[in-house]
């Protein structure tokens, strides 16, 4: 059949070159034809718009932020920024821009990396921009496109709220272009932006680039999950399957009969070991793969168990280019540490193909295996989901071993959204033809539950924004209280909660119209009842009050008779009342009791409603009476609320405990410490324990000034933390001392199997915890007076050394 276009098709198709010259050019640049919703995305960017995009993991969303960048640098000076959620997505996205545009004109802020900053096109972490509008940089000048990479972050609760804070302040020339998962409400979430921004056009593909063809492992045997139609939405399981889970893999029986000797009980379906799965795929080329296992030590017992199973995958030349691409990689580790690091085993099994990656493992083994793995020289990966995150680290098949993982509380199934996000990694776009998820089946597994979970791909994006200290005393040094508490009513979270309240006071109307038909229901053509209304709230008065009595609950016996002699008075009025003696008393009293029930409900809902309404500036002033109570904000001699000095230095504190760091600088705590005890009370500040923490041996703290400073540290979060509840705000935890062992030890120059034993964490924890830490004594040396500030520079320092002080772009 001829694809030859037709003239009018032909003369169509230059009309749209015409008008869309840039995205023709840029086009022209490429190697592959743009999918369509592509074109369209890009085409809005032309017209001068803003855009979400949302489409499935690997979909090829970022074209579209590659042509903002492509416009931008048609004009003399126009810049773009370029944010991602997490520090290693930022330095792969430069790393990849710089391919393109060279290093000039490339820059990279992520918090401990400054690299050209004044770029035409800088990448950074959201973070980092926040910061920025805060401080009103001069970095934002000639600012002409911010691109705001998987967007679907602002739902997370600790990092989300960075995100809705820069599109609300944002200047309004800058046009936004959103990247976003498949959710489930990107209209919703476009609306919004419309509202917030201005033109913005919300494009949505369900179409992944590679087919998902789902299997499900049973013992020895690979089944489609989806009947031979081959169509996930008409969510029909294969009766293959059906029948291997019915009589455990066993289809036959004596004569071809099936077996019926496990009736009554689900059989045990015999799971394979990992290195003959490994084989299976391989057998039938189906690697590389990516083994999602919701467990570290899960990951790390996967690599150890494969390679003891006989597990090698790569030929000799893949080999010795692995070694030549790790001992590059790490060349600046030292040999000392290499032993503590596990790298002898981690090498080996690289060497095989076979590898780990997770966010215990240090940054710099993770950057390696990503690498590896992109080269097609890594075969396998046992990974816990963070890799589902962003990370392009694609492969052609992706397993899950269980589909519940535990949330820090309990086991509890995976969503539809994170099994999407997760199998969003299978199939390489140009490689693949079709990527492969595969399910091994566990006991009581039920197929329709599994079809039902791979063939719906609801991931509501919901917002988590909160006022902060900080962020109050940034917007109301800029905009006044009064134009703050506006700016705050135009979040997302605020935007859902009306459109909730929309929802709600629609059900109230619906309510109150049956209401009406109840009270009509109850009335007596006759008019001998009287009020029935009055009798019926009678009788449920009485009702409650024998309920009450029932109970008792340790009422004084004064007020025992009191109750008693309401209940008589009561039962007169109810005697004497006209509806006592109608006939129709208790047909009458069934549509006063549901009359009752439904005005019950329809005043929860009103009540929902009030919370509802101005719910994100109702939380913004009671941070400003804390803070009005705590002296960061005073009124002025015409009664507006102004900073005070205290809170031009809350200005510039940024994270969870923003308030906790102003007043324990305020307060003098940091005053005696050395570098090393410096470092070691920061970490109080920013460590998390991932389990319950066990109480950290005080014998073992450091000495002197150090134990003082502790416990006027926990004193201040005590009284502050009183404060905060008695305000209606949540609190927080108090100052954890898991870390402060390790990080004096650290500090103080000691050697890093000693320390990783102290702080009983992975090399990738560890580095992590420290990096947070440094960006607080970056902070501190900053906003505190010179002796405090030089202590906190020197602490940094005596941290940034060895493994955490590894980068991989610099």
């Amino acid at each position: 059949m001829s694809t030859e276009l037709t003239p009018a098709e032909r003369f169509a198709a230059s009309r749209q070159k015409r008008r869309y010259p840039a995205l023709d050019a840029f086009e022209a640049a490429q190697s592959f034809d743009l999918d369509p919703f592509q074109v369209r995305s890009c085409e809005s960017l032309e017209d001068g718009r803003g855009v979400l995009v949302a489409a499935p993991t690997g979909a090829g969303k970022t074209i579209v932020a590659e042509f903002a960048v492509y416009l931008a640098m048609q004009e003399p000076s126009a810049k773009v920024f370029y944010t991602a959620p997490i520090k290693a997505l930022s330095n792969q996205k430069y790393n990849e821009l710089v391919e393109t545009y060279g290093e000039e004109n490339v820059g990279l802020l992520t918090g401990d990396t400054n690299i050209n900053s004044r770029a035409r096109v800088v990448v950074m972490t959201t973070e980092v921009l926040r910061n920025m509008l805060y401080a009103d940089s001069d970095l934002l000048r000639d600012l002409a496109f911010v691109v705001m990479d998987e967007v679907h972050y602002l739902a997370d609760r600790f990092r989300g709220p960075v995100w809705e804070e820069v599109i609300i302040h944002l200047p309004q020339g800058i046009r936004l272009v959103s990247l976003s998962a498949t959710v489930s409400n990107a209209e919703e979430f476009g609306d919004w932006l419309q509202a917030v921004r201005g033109d913005t056009d919300v494009i949505v593909s369900e179409d992944r680039p590679v087919p998902l063809q789902q299997h499900v492992l049973v013992r020895s045997k690979l089944v489609d999950l989806f009947d031979s139609s081959g169509l996930a939405s008409t969510n029909r399981v294969n009766p293959e399957l059906a029948q291997l889970a019915r009589y455990g893999g066993r289809m036959q029986g004596t004569r071809g009969a099936p077996d019926h000797r496990h009736r009554g009980s689900r059989p045990d379906m015999g799971r394979m070991e990992r290195s003959d799965i490994i084989a299976l795929l391989d057998e039938r080329n189906l690697l590389p793969a990516i083994f999602f296992i919701f467990s570290r030590a899960g990951c790390d017992a996967a690599v150890r168990q494969t390679l003891r199973g006989g597990a090698s995958l790569t030929e000799t030349w893949e080999r010795e280019e692995i070694r030549a691409i790790v001992n590059d990689r790490c060349r600046t580790l030292r040999d000392e540490d290499l032993a503590v690091l596990g790298y002898w085993e981690w090498m080996e099994g690289l060497e095989r193909g076979v590898a780990a990656h997770h966010a215990g493992l240090l940054p710099a083994f993770k950057e390696v295996v990503e690498e590896l793995f992109q080269r097609k020289l890594v075969k396998v990966v046992f990974a816990t989901e963070t890799l589902a995150l962003g990370i392009n680290m694609p492969a052609r098949t992706v397993v899950l071993e269980k589909l519940e993982k535990f949330n820090g509380e309990a086991r509890v199934p995976i969503t539809p959204g994170e099994y999407t996000q997760l199998t969003g990694r299978a199939g390489r776009r140009g490689i693949d033809v079709e990527g492969h998820s595969v399910i091994q089946w566990v006991d009581g597994m039920e197929p329709q539950a599994v079809a039902s979970l791979a063939s719906r791909r609801s991931y509501p994006l919901n917002s988590s924004f909160r006022p902060t200290y900080n962020m109050a005393v940034n917007l109301i040094e800029q905009f006044g209280r009064d134009r703050t508490r506006d700016i705050l009513e135009s979040s997302f979270a605020q935007f859902q909660a009306d459109r909730a309240v929309v929802d709600l006071a629609r059900k109230v109307r619906q309510q109150e119209e049956s209401l009406a038909g109840y009270e009509a229901a109850m009335k007596d053509e006759t008019g001998q009842t009287g009020d029935f209304a009055e009798y019926a709230s009678i009788r449920r008065e009485i009702s409650d009050l024998e309920k009450s009595n029932a109970q008792n609950g340790g009422r004084s016996r004064a007020q025992q008779e009191k109750q008693q002699r309401r209940l008589a008075d009561l039962r007169r009025k109810l005697k004497a009342h006209p509806g006592h003696a109608s006939p129709r008393r208790e047909e009458l009293s069934r549509w006063a009791e549901r009359w009752w029930r439904l005005k019950r409900q329809t005043d929860q809902l009103r009540q929902q409603i009030a919370t509802r309404t101005g719910a994100v500036a109702k939380v913004f002033d009671r941070v400003t009476d804390v803070l009005l109570e705590e002296g960061y904000l005073k009124r002025d001699a015409d009664g507006q609320i102004v900073l005070t000095g205290s809170g031009t230095m809350l200005k510039r504190i940024y994270g969870e405990r923003d308030l906790l760091v102003a007043e324990s600088l305020r307060r003098g705590v940091w005053n005696d410490l050395d570098p090393a005890s410096f470092a070691a009370l920061a970490t109080t500040l920013v460590f998390e324990p991932r389990r319950e923490e066990e109480p950290a041996a005080e014998r073992f703290f450091p000495r002197g000034p150090f134990r003082v400073s502790l416990e006027r540290l926990q004193e201040i979060w005590a009284r502050l933390d009183d404060v905060e509840r008695e305000h209606k705000l949540p609190g927080s935890n108090p100052p954890s001392t898991g870390l402060v062992i390790a990080m004096h030890k650290w500090a103080r120059g000691g050697p890093l199997d000693q320390v990783l034993r102290d702080a009983d964490l992975q090399a990738g924890d560890f580095v992590r915890w420290s990096k947070q830490t440094i960006d607080v004594l970056d902070q501190i040396s900053i906003v505190a007076d010179g002796r405090q500030a030089r202590t906190a520079r020197q602490a940094l320092d005596a941290i940034r050394r060895g493994i955490v002080a590894y980068s991989s772009v610099s």
